[in-house]
């Protein structure tokens, strides 16, 4: 087993009570970081040249919004995955539209897209945007019914994982040729040979399984996860207080204390980790569980993230916007 190197926070770079903060993206074009809090309905931005003091919600929306990515072509804007599918909000104002719902009519006629919402995803190296959806635990019960999909350039949609509880990540090696997904229920990290040509997806077997002697904690999970240029993946353990430095051999090499039980994501922004969290409210008091739950983090790694893309469907989404249409159906 490799020596686990050790890091640790004392305390958040930005001070929040996000109920369900996720999916932190690094928009490299303006050196800011977007992330979301799903349950509260909101989305953060923080100018990165000026630091927590320009943290401003975008907008309190109407609809949860999970993971978000940009957009080729399109700097005004970005893509997200929301309640019931896809769509584009402006980046300044929080204006959206939906570009694609995702279930069918039949999934419709049961009340699924009422019964779930997004979770995490990421958009992969020829522009496609993969997308997680998961029971929504504000209106629903648990559920294995999840899926994730994938948006393509030309606005298709396509369903290459069914029967999923709660999907978080969406990475890829530095080959392009695993795609990384977890299950966290199944304290699960998955890989898959991936065929970045086609979208295709194979031979799906576990990368990395929680350790059975429960040294992060019982409920410890793994949750969103980002790969580094060395071909690491970092990965926070909701439930466990930390983010795992994880080998492409899936061992764990190093270790980030967090001050908080509930870290729910890393993301890359030049060398420094950003880590959102959630369980800043508890119940209907709205007491927070710790002092930082909520919070965002940062600590310097020394090593850089693989390159983030943006969805490449651009033109559809401005045509569609021009005939006041949900593109592509």
């Amino acid at each position: 087993m490799p020596e686990v190197k050790e890091y640790e926070i004392t305390e958040p770079w930005l001070k929040l009570n996000c109920s369900l903060g996720e999916c932190p993206f690094w928009e490299d074009d303006t050196n800011s970081l977007r992330f979301v809090d799903v349950e509260k309905l909101k989305v953060h931005r923080v100018d990165l040249n000026v630091g927590p003091s320009s943290h401003k919600v975008i907008k309190d929306f109407d609809i949860s919004v999970s993971c978000t990515a940009d957009i080729e072509g399109n700097p005004d804007e970005f893509i997200f995955a929301g309640k019931y599918g896809y769509g584009v909000a402006n980046k300044k104002t929080g204006d959206y539209r939906w570009i694609k719902k995702v279930w069918s009519e039949e999934e419709h006629a049961a009340g699924k897209p009422d019964k779930f919402r997004g979770n995490d995803g990421a958009v992969d190296s020829q522009g496609r945007f993969w997308g997680g959806f998961m029971f929504d635990p504000v209106v629903s019960e648990w559920s294995t019914e999840g899926a994730v999909f994938r948006l393509n350039p030309d606005m298709s949609l396509d369903r290459p994982m069914s029967n999923i509880t709660i999907p978080n990540g969406g990475t890829w090696n530095q080959n392009d040729d695993i795609m990384y997904w977890a299950d966290s229920p199944d304290k699960t990290i998955y890989q898959f040979d991936y065929d970045h040509k086609t979208g295709a997806i194979t031979n799906k077997r576990p990368f990395f399984v929680m350790p059975e002697d429960n040294r992060y904690g019982k409920d410890a999970v793994p949750d969103g996860h980002c790969i580094d240029a060395e071909g690491h993946m970092w990965t926070a353990l909701h439930g466990g207080a930390h983010v795992l430095r994880i080998s492409p051999q899936g061992e764990i090499v190093a270790e980030v204390k967090v001050p908080t039980e509930q870290p729910t994501c890393p993301c890359f922004c030049g060398e420094d980790l950003f880590i959102t969290s959630g369980g800043g409210t508890a119940g209907k008091d709205g007491k927070g569980v710790d002092e930082f739950a909520g919070s965002v983090f940062k600590i310097n790694v020394g090593v850089r993230g693989l390159k983030r893309f943006k969805f490449k469907g651009g033109e559809q989404i401005e045509a569609g916007k021009k005939n006041g249409q949900i593109v592509g159906e």
